[in-house]
C-alpha cells in the first residue's frame, strides 16, 4: 500500500522542520476528525473545550471563560451566543459586579456532556489505532514534553489544563 504523497511528502520549505511539519498536519487532521464527531452533537470544533471548562468550573465570569479557552473575546462571545441559543449555556449578570456576566452550563447540557465524552473516546481510538498501551503512554509522554517546550518558547500557556 502506497501512501498519498500529498499526505507524506515534505515541502522544500519545511525540510528544516520535519517534526514540526508532521505535528501541524496531525493537528489539522485531528481537528477535522473531532469536528466530524462533534457535528452529531450539534457542536462546532472548539465549543467542546468551552463546555468542558464550564462543566468542571460551574458558574464563572465570562472573562474567566475567555482566559481559560485562550481565544479572542469576540470568538468566545459568538460561541457562547450559539451555545445559549441551543440551551446549553446560561448567561446572567454577576451579583457581585453587575458589569460582569456569569456563564454556566445548563442542566440541559448534561446530554451534551455524554455526547462529548463519546466523541472524544471515539476520537482517541481512531487517533491511536494500531498503537499498543506502551506506545500510547510513550506518545503522551513525548507530546507533554513538546508542549512544555512550546510553553517555554511562547510564554503563552494556559495556567490550568
Amino acid at each position: 500500500m502506497t501512501s498519498d504523497p500529498a499526505c507524506t511528502e515534505l515541502p522544500s520549505a519545511a525540510r528544516g522542520g520535519p517534526v514540526s511539519h508532521a505535528v501541524s498536519r496531525v493537528a489539522r487532521l485531528h481537528r477535522i476528525a473531532a469536528g466530524k464527531l462533534l457535528k452529531g452533537a450539534g457542536l462546532y470544533p472548539g465549543q467542546e473545550f468551552l463546555m468542558m471548562y464550564l462543566w468542571d468550573a460551574g458558574a464563572v465570569r465570562q472573562s474567566e471563560v475567555i482566559k481559560a479557552v485562550d481565544l479572542d473575546p469576540s470568538t468566545v462571545t459568538k460561541m457562547l451566543q450559539r451555545l445559549e441559543q441551543s440551551g446549553h449555556v446560561r448567561r446572567s449578570p454577576d451579583p457581585a459586579d453587575r458589569r460582569a456576566a456569569l456563564v454556566e452550563a445548563t442542566d440541559n447540557s448534561c446530554a451534551l456532556l455524554s455526547d462529548v465524552e463519546r466523541a472524544w473516546t471515539s476520537l482517541e481510538e481512531h487517533t491511536l489505532a494500531g498503537l499498543d498501551s506502551g506506545e500510547r503512554k510513550e506518545l503522551a509522554r513525548l507530546l507533554a514534553r513538546v508542549e512544555e517546550n512550546l510553553c517555554r518558547e511562547t510564554a503563552d500557556c494556559p495556567e490550568n489544563r
